[in-house]
C-alpha cells in the first residue's frame, strides 16, 4: 500500500511539473519559434513523442518506391463529359483507396498560392509584438494564433506554431486579421471556397448523387484556415511536427511549401506526400466518412520535424467548426441500403469538433465515438 501511495505521489509530481512547463512555455506567447529564436540545442521534454506501437510496423517510403500517390489534373471539366467522367472515376478511386490525392491545373493562379505562402512567413516572422495581440485559446475568436490547440491535453507537444483563422460563412473584420497578410488571406480564401465548391461537386458525383449534393448539405459553407509555422528542429527524431491524427471535416486542402514532411498511411506503410509548387493535396475529412457511410476513407497522417525549415503550410477546413449550427449529418439515405445499412449515429459538427478537439491529437479516430 505505501508503495502505491509513493507510486502515485511521483506520478502527480511529474503531472504538477509538465503542467508548470507547458504553462511557461505557452505564457512566453513566443511559441515553438521563439524556443528556436532563443538558440536551444535540446528540445523541452515535453516534445517529445511516446513510441507509438503502430509505427513500430511501418517503415516511410518515398512515393515512388511502392505506391504511385495520385495526382489529378482537373483541366478541361467544364466542356467535356468524356474527360469530367474520367476526373470523377480518379476522384472516386483516390478518396475511397488513399483518402488523399493531389490536384494540378485548380484554378488558383502560382502567384496567389507564393503570396499566400510568403504573407504566413511574413506574420511568423514579425516582432514578437504585434504576434503576441493574436494570441490566446478562446477559439470564439475568428483570428487565434498560439502553439499547439491540444498543448494541456494531448501526450506530447509539436514542434509547430498555428495561425487558425474562421472566414467563412461570417469572415472576420478586416481589422481583426493580421495586417501583414490581410489582402492575400481574402484573396486566397475567395479562391479556395470556388475550389472547394468544384471538388464538392466532383465527390458528389464520385458518389453517385446529383453534383450539388454535398453543397446542398452546407459542407463546403465553413472555412477555417491553419496556418502552421515549423521551425527548424535541433533534435526531430524525438518530436513531430504535428502527430498522426485524421482530420474533423469533411474536406481538407493543403497548401505546402518545398521543405516536404508530410506523410499518409497508406496499406499500413507512412508514405510521403511530394511537395510541388503547382499542386495542391485534398484530403477525405472524418465527417465526410460519417456522412458517405465509409465509402470515402480518412486516413491518418502526420508531419515529420526536420532539421530544415522553417516550413510552412496552409490546411483550408471545410467546415463551420465550433459555430453553433443545428444541422444534423448522419450517413446520406440515397447511400444506404439492406446490405448497406447506416455505421454511424448522428450529430452536428459542433459536437463533432468539440469531441475531436477535446481529445487533443491523441493517435486515435474520433470517428470510433460516433460508430452505431
Amino acid at each position: 500500500m505505501i508503495q502505491i501511495l509513493n507510486q502515485i505521489q511521483r506520478t502527480m509530481a511529474i503531472s504538477s511539473c509538465r503542467t508548470s512547463e507547458l504553462r511557461a512555455f505557452d505564457d512566453t506567447k513566443a511559441g515553438v519559434k521563439g524556443l528556436v529564436d532563443a538558440g536551444i540545442t535540446k528540445i523541452p521534454h515535453f516534445f517529445h513523442q511516446p513510441q507509438d506501437a503502430s509505427d513500430s510496423t511501418t517503415t516511410p517510403l518515398a512515393v515512388d518506391a511502392k505506391f504511385s500517390f495520385p495526382v489529378i489534373d482537373l483541366q478541361g471539366l467544364h466542356n467535356d463529359s468524356f474527360r469530367r467522367k474520367q476526373v470523377v472515376d480518379q476522384v472516386q478511386n483516390a478518396s475511397e483507396t488513399w483518402g488523399f490525392f493531389q490536384v494540378l491545373n485548380h484554378g488558383i493562379p502560382l502567384s496567389v498560392l507564393q503570396e499566400m505562402k510568403d504573407g504566413i512567413r511574413r506574420f511568423y516572422e514579425q516582432d514578437i509584438e504585434l504576434k503576441k495581440k493574436f494570441y490566446t485559446r478562446d477559439y470564439s475568436k475568428k483570428a487565434v494564433y498560439n502553439s499547439n490547440f491540444d498543448l494541456y491535453t494531448a501526450p506530447a507537444a509539436n514542434w509547430r506554431d498555428t495561425l487558425f483563422l474562421l472566414m467563412a460563412p461570417d469572415p472576420p473584420k478586416e481589422e481583426h486579421l493580421p495586417a501583414v497578410c490581410r489582402d492575400i488571406l481574402k484573396e486566397y480564401c475567395k479562391e479556395m471556397m470556388k475550389l472547394g465548391s468544384l471538388l464538392l461537386e466532383l465527390l458528389s458525383e464520385a458518389l453517385g448523387l446529383n453534383p450539388n449534393h454535398l453543397k446542398d448539405m452546407n459542407c463546403g459553407e465553413g472555412l477555417a484556415l491553419l496556418c502552421h509555422y515549423y521551425p527548424a528542429c535541433p533534435q526531430p527524431e524525438l518530436t513531430l511536427g504535428t502527430s498522426k491524427h485524421t482530420d474533423n471535416d469533411f474536406l481538407t486542402v493543403l497548401l505546402q511549401d518545398h521543405i516536404g514532411g508530410l506523410q499518409v498511411l497508406h496499406q499500413n506503410q507512412w508514405i510521403d506526400v511530394p511537395p510541388s509548387p503547382d499542386a495542391l493535396v485534398v484530403n477525405i475529412g472524418d465527417l465526410l466518412q460519417l456522412i458517405s457511410n465509409d465509402k470515402f476513407i480518412s486516413v491518418e497522417h502526420r508531419v515529420l520535424a526536420n532539421h530544415g525549415g522553417p516550413r510552412i503550410s496552409v490546411a483550408s477546413f471545410f467546415s463551420t467548426s465550433v459555430m453553433p449550427n443545428s444541422r444534423v449529418y448522419g450517413p446520406i439515405k440515397e447511400l444506404l441500403s439492406e446490405d448497406n445499412p447506416p455505421k454511424y449515429r448522428e450529430t452536428t459538427v459542433r459536437e463533432y469538433v468539440v469531441y475531436s478537439n477535446g481529445r487533443g491529437l491523441d493517435g486515435i479516430s474520433p470517428l470510433l465515438q460516433f460508430r452505431l
